[in-house]
């Protein structure tokens, strides 16, 4: 990675649509530590949530539904891609072709089972937390390793600064459900020291992420779990369901259901829980797209379900997937399938 790194003169840093902690901590902490060495840029599909534009750098990113001609012209020009917290490049939707059109070498860094070969340096670690944490032991491991080093003598030079630190401390946290799934590993621990150590203020960024919430998030989250959860009490199992009428009566905006799926799993009986939302379909496009997160406790595995079912994956615990059609047609499926899936 660094002999492409060194090599390079224009880099542009991809991560996914809809873009969460991980995405945002793992792209900015590879700007950072990039920053005053390369022309480099992070572009994202289409916008991050706003308890996210807090991060450092993130004022920085360019988001490609708003000036894809600017972008375009950037995918164009460069000559490295570093690809983060995705496995396929659809998952950064136009923008995929558009970097496999470039000829330009490409990084691939990810956490998701079963990566697309289409990167020609690929670190892929399906049992890792997070992106963040595979961002980190590739920029600093070996300076953790070998305490004899200087504090600052990291490849090229780039000490663990604390907007690095903070950057990769929100992916670890935030994909980890605050270190509540993923998270059993002691090497995790060992390096939130070392972020610590470089400056996080963890309430902080814990208050920046989890208590900035608006009061149409609040009153969505609410609606959702009074009026549309459902219990399937012989599987241990919720389901939540949101159509695009629903959202817009709450105003929704970009990343205002993120942790929705975790909340049912406080229920003493549910070890399984599911969130479904609508995005209603684009001109050109005849079908809404549902987007459907699973999660789940122990060793009760949700991935399997989720990639054979709804073209998802992820993690045992938590997995993510998507299907084409209505919330009705959705949760049809649902209702045939979980039953194969999930533990009594």
């Amino acid at each position: 990675m660094k002999e492409l790194i060194e090599k390079a003169q224009h880099i542009v840093i991809f991560t996914h649509m809809a873009p969460d902690g991980d995405a945002m901590g793992s792209s900015l902490a590879l700007w950072h530590w990039l920053k005053g060495l390369r022309d480099v840029t992070v572009i994202v599909p289409n916008a991050y949530p706003s308890f996210l534009a807090w991060m450092p750098g993130a004022d920085q990113i360019r988001i490609y539904e708003k000036e894809n001609a600017a972008c375009d012209k950037l995918i164009a020009e460069a000559d490295l891609f570093i690809c983060t917290d995705f496995n396929d490049p659809k998952r950064i939707g136009p923008m995929g072709e558009k970097m496999l059109a470039n000829p330009a070498k490409k990084i691939l860094i990810d956490h998701h089972l079963n990566p697309v070969d289409f990167a020609d340096e690929v670190h892929s670690e399906p049992e890792a937390s997070s992106s963040c944490e595979i961002v980190y032991k590739l920029l600093f491991q070996e300076e953790r390793i070998n305490a004899a080093e200087p504090q600052c003598k990291r490849a090229h030079g780039t000490c663990l600064t604390t907007d690095i630190a903070t950057c990769i401390y929100t992916g670890l946290m935030t994909d980890t459900g605050n270190f509540s799934y993923n998270s059993a590993r002691c090497e995790i621990y060992e390096i939130v020291a070392e972020l610590v150590r470089a400056g996080v203020e963890k309430e902080k960024v814990y208050d920046a992420v989890f208590n900035q919430y608006s009061t149409d998030r609040m009153r969505l989250t609410g609606y959702a779990l009074y009026r549309k959860m459902r219990i399937y009490p012989e599987h241990h199992l919720a389901l939540i369901t949101l159509d695009a009428n629903e959202l817009d009566r709450f105003h929704y905006q970009p990343g205002d259901c993120e942790g929705l799926v975790n909340m049912p799993l406080q229920i003493g009986d549910v070890y399984y829980s599911v969130c479904m939302r609508e995005e209603r379909a684009k001109p050109g496009t005849p079908k809404s797209r549902i987007r459907i997160s699973f999660r789940s406790q122990g060793d009760r595995p949700v991935n399997i379900w989720a990639g054979e079912v709804f073209h998802g994956g992820g993690h045992m615990n938590a997995s993510g997937g998507e299907i084409f059609g209505t919330i009705d047609q959705a949760v049809a499926l649902f209702e045939q399938t979980y039953s194969k899936y999930l533990k009594k």
